[in-house]
């Protein structure tokens, strides 16, 4: 069956801990995303996975085997890269077709084969062209294409639309996402763009200085980001995280949040709070609405930047130095030194305590 495992998965680079202590579990027909920012160890992950990388620490298993020891060929695996690595004086279809003459196929089997991949990826027209003629979008398709058309035990994908266009990124995601769900195959996918990661992956594994900050579903890393490194990273605009000092617990939590006594509803985790404590409040963007007038535990901030987004229009306010973002419908006229007074929404609330961590609250 096809899966992919990794336990306590390691490298070192001398004192360096590029990866450190990695686990991963895989199941055949999941799409797995690494997210992270650059330098995080995401790609050194998947070049262990692949046998590209020498392990220091752990144990990779593809299909339920121990691979460490295994090259990358006998690991039965699929890679695109980032950069297309196409023969360029092989025509598309003799691209497909070197794969499968590894393989002793028949050269009728090979021809339908090509054929039935080009046709799910609409190579059809292009595949008696050389790579040098094609455009980028042609390109990345024969590159995944070459990737399906024999049977492996796993795919794995390093940045596969780091190169294109946003227009050719929105169909290619589309596109090798329907391919996948196609084949059960267990498929990581390592991607620093995090609308990618949010649309292909079945799971996603947020990584920070070699480790996992957290694994879970595109909706669950959204909603309820396991630290403020998640929550900070996951999300575009950005999340507001705010430092502030819990004054009293009534009902209400009040806390001092840019220089301002801020009420806030908490449904639950006021048994974890202590006044006199700092925290930081997380809200995303569109959970700020704005006040006809100033209400009793609003937060006044003073529009800095409007930025037109069309159907929508990003604001960029200030509060006692501290940077509020806040994104409103485009009917909403807002001037830049207009002061505002925001309402925090109660279910967009995120807390989390001095150590990073998520209280449920």
């Amino acid at each position: 069956m096809s899966t992919i495992q990794t336990s306590d998965l390691t490298k070192r680079f001398g004192e360096l801990a590029a990866v450190d202590g990695v686990d991963l579990d895989v199941a055949a027909g999941e799409v797995l995303c690494l997210l992270g920012p650059s330098g995080c160890g995401k790609t050194t992950t998947l070049r262990m996975i692949a046998g590209l990388e020498t392990v220091t620490g752990g144990e990779v298993r593809i299909a339920g085997k121990r691979v460490n020891e295994l090259s990358p060929a006998a690991r039965d695996i699929a890679m695109v890269f980032q950069f297309y690595a196409l023969y360029p004086s092989l025509s598309v279809a003799e691209n497909l077709a070197f794969p499968l003459q590894a393989e002793n196929m028949s050269k009728a089997e090979i021809e339908n084969r090509v054929e039935e991949v080009a046709g799910k990826l609409e190579l059809g027209d292009v595949l008696h062209r050389r790579p040098g003629v094609l455009a980028e979008g042609e390109k990345q398709r024969v590159a995944v294409a070459r990737a399906i058309v024999r049977d492996p035990n796993c795919f794995l994908f390093d940045e596969p639309l780091s190169r294109l266009d946003v227009e050719l990124r929105m169909a290619m995601r589309g596109q090798i996402k329907e391919i996948l769900s196609e084949l059960s195959k267990a498929t990581v996918i390592v991607t620093h763009d995090q609308l990618e990661a949010l649309t292909m992956a079945d799971r996603i594994a947020v990584m920070r200085d070699g480790r996992i900050e957290q694994i879970a579903t595109p909706h669950d890393i959204f909603a309820h980001p396991r630290n403020v490194f998640v929550a900070g990273f996951i999300g575009t605009p950005q999340m507001n995280l705010m430092q502030g000092k819990l004054l009293q617990l009534n009902g209400r939590a009040s806390f001092n949040l840019a220089g301002q006594e801020v009420s806030l509803d908490l449904t639950g985790g006021a048994g974890q709070l202590r006044p006199g404590d700092s925290y930081t409040v997380g809200i995303r963007p569109r959970g700020l609405e704005p006040l006809s007038e100033a209400a009793p535990g609003s937060l006044a901030a003073t529009v800095d930047l409007v930025e037109p987004m069309g159907a929508e229009t990003l604001l960029h306010l200030r509060a006692d130095g501290q940077d509020i973002r806040v994104v409103l419908d485009r009917h909403n006229v807002v001037h830049e030194g207009e002061r505002l007074h925001l309402a925090l929404a109660r279910d967009k609330l995120h807390l989390f305590g001095q150590d990073g961590g998520r209280i449920e609250a």
